[in-house]
C-alpha cells in the first residue's frame, strides 16, 4: 500500500514527525508560521501533528495555488493537474477510511486542510470539498462494491465528483425536488435537472438526490450516476462572480438508464443522507472562508504598513489600527466556532446539526466582511483585478448562499433553541 503523506504523519510519533514531498524527499517542516505569535495564529490550539497537517497544506497553497490562482480565474481554467497533485497529499478523500485509499482523518483535521488551501485559491478548495463530501457519502453509505469500485479512484482525483440536489425549482426547499427516478427492472430512468451542480461536465460521477417513491423526504434516494451514461446531458457553464477554477452547469436527465446498483443506501434514505453530507459541507465552506480571511487580513497589513497619506504610511492611523482589530478578532471567534462544530460533527454530539450550521453562519458572514473591510483598506486598487484581494472577496460571497442559505441555517438555530 501506498501512503499518503497525511497518512505517513499519522504513522509516526510527535517527536519525530516527518513528510515525504511529492518528489518523495525527506524533509523537516519548519512550521515557522506557527513561531510568530501573531494574534491570528492558525497554529493556536491545534496539536503538533495538526500544525504540520496545516503546514503541510499552506506550502501546497503557497506554492501550487496562489500562483496560480488569478489565471484560473480569469481563463476559467478547472486545474485537473493540482487538484491530482493535491489528492497525492491525502486530500482527495480526507475523512474516508483507509481500506479503500482514504486518509482516514477527522473532520477538524479537513477542516485545518481547507483553511490553508483557501489561502492559494478559495474556488479550488471548494471544489475539493465538494468532491470530499460526496467520496465519504459513498463510503458510508455505499456498499462494499461501490466503494471498492470508486473509492481509490476519487481518493487518487483520478476521478471526480459532484453533489446534486438543488433544482431549478428546489432550492432552500430541498424536499420538494422532483427529479424522478423510476425503476424498471435492473435499472433507474432518471428524469429531471439540477441546477448549479459545481463540476457539472468535468466530474466522473453525480451524487444525485431523485424521487423514488411519494412526496416528501421519505421518498427521496440517492442514485450514483456516471458520466456517460445515457440520457445524461449538460446545460451551458454558468457565468459567475466567484468560483471560476470550476465550472458550473446544469445537469439533465433524460430517461437517464442507471443501474439499481448504483443506489447509495437504501431506497427513501437519500434526503437524510444528503442532510448528513451538508453537515460536513457547511464545516467545510466555513473552513474556505476562514483560509480567505486570513490571506485577506495578511494582504491588507502588508498593504497599510508600506501605503503612505499625508506623509504617513496608513498603518499609523488609528482606525486603520482598529478596523484591523475588528477584523483580527472576527477571524478568531470565526476559527473558534468553526472548530468546535468540527468536534462536535466528528463525535457525534447531539447537537452537531445545529453547530455546524452555527458555525456556517457565522464564519462565512464574519469572512465576508473581513475581505470587503480589507478591500477597503487597500482603496482603489483593491478593486483591481492586479490585486488578489478582490477575488478572495468575491470567491467568498457564494459561501453565505450554497450548502444551505444563511437564512436556513438560522431557522434550524432558532427551531433548535425554541424546541429545547
Amino acid at each position: 500500500m501506498s501512503f499518503t503523506i497525511i497518512q505517513l504523519l499519522k504513522k509516526q510519533s510527535a517527536a519525530s514527525l516527518r513528510v515525504f514531498s511529492r518528489r518523495n524527499t525527506l524533509q523537516h517542516l519548519s512550521c515557522r508560521q506557527f513561531n510568530k505569535q501573531s494574534c491570528i495564529n492558525p497554529g493556536d490550539g491545534l496539536t503538533n501533528e495538526q500544525k504540520l497537517i496545516f503546514e503541510t497544506a499552506k506550502d501546497f497553497a503557497t506554492n501550487e495555488m496562489e500562483p496560480k490562482m488569478k489565471l484560473w480565474d480569469e481563463e476559467e481554467i478547472f486545474p485537473r493537474d493540482v487538484l491530482q497533485n493535491a489528492a497525492q497529499l491525502g486530500f482527495g478523500a480526507i475523512y474516508c477510511k483507509e481500506d479503500y485509499g482514504g486518509t482516514g482523518l477527522g473532520r477538524l483535521d479537513a477542516s485545518i486542510i481547507f483553511e490553508a488551501l483557501s489561502t492559494g485559491c478559495v474556488s479550488t478548495t471548494a471544489y475539493i470539498s465538494i468532491h470530499n463530501v460526496c467520496a465519504w457519502m459513498i463510503d458510508t453509505f455505499g456498499t462494499k462494491e461501490l466503494r471498492e469500485k470508486h473509492l481509490p479512484s476519487l481518493a487518487s482525483m483520478e476521478r471526480f465528483a459532484s453533489y446534486c440536489l438543488t433544482e431549478p425549482g428546489s432550492g432552500s426547499d430541498a424536499a420538494s425536488i422532483s427529479t424522478s427516478a423510476v425503476r424498471k427492472g435492473d435499472k433507474y430512468i432518471l428524469n429531471g435537472s439540477k441546477a448549479f451542480i459545481s463540476g457539472g461536465g468535468e466530474s466522473d460521477m453525480y451524487l444525485v438526490m431523485c424521487r423514488t417513491g411519494d412526496s416528501g423526504p421519505k421518498g427521496i434516494s440517492c442514485v450514483l450516476v456516471e458520466n456517460g451514461s445515457p440520457g445524461l446531458s449538460f446545460g451551458a457553464k454558468e457565468k459567475k462572480v466567484g468560483w471560476n477554477s470550476q465550472p458550473t452547469r446544469a445537469v439533465i436527465f433524460e430517461d437517464c438508464e442507471v443501474p439499481v446498483s448504483n443506489l447509495i443506501g437504501k431506497e427513501g434514505q437519500g434526503f437524510n443522507i444528503a442532510m448528513d453530507g451538508l453537515n460536513g459541507g457547511r464545516i467545510n465552506i466555513a473552513s474556505c472562508s476562514l483560509g480567505a480571511a486570513h490571506r485577506s487580513i495578511e494582504l491588507a497589513r502588508d498593504h497599510v504598513l508600506v501605503r503612505k497619506q499625508f506623509n504617513r504610511t496608513l498603518d499609523s492611523f488609528q482606525n486603520v489600527q482598529f478596523k484591523l482589530a475588528e477584523m483580527a478578532t472576527s477571524l478568531i471567534a470565526s476559527r473558534l466556532v468553526v472548530r468546535h462544530a468540527a468536534e462536535a460533527l466528528q463525535n457525534g454530539a447531539a447537537n452537531k446539526v445545529t453547530l455546524c450550521s452555527s458555525a456556517k453562519l457565522f464564519a462565512t458572514e464574519s469572512c465576508s466582511k473581513i475581505c470587503s473591510d480589507s478591500l477597503q483598506l487597500f482603496g482603489g486598487y483593491g478593486y483591481l483585478k492586479d490585486y488578489p484581494v478582490q477575488q478572495f472577496w468575491r470567491d467568498v460571497r457564494v459561501h453565505e448562499i450554497l450548502e444551505g442559505t444563511n437564512e436556513i441555517m438560522k431557522l434550524i438555530i432558532s427551531r433548535n433553541l425554541l424546541s429545547t
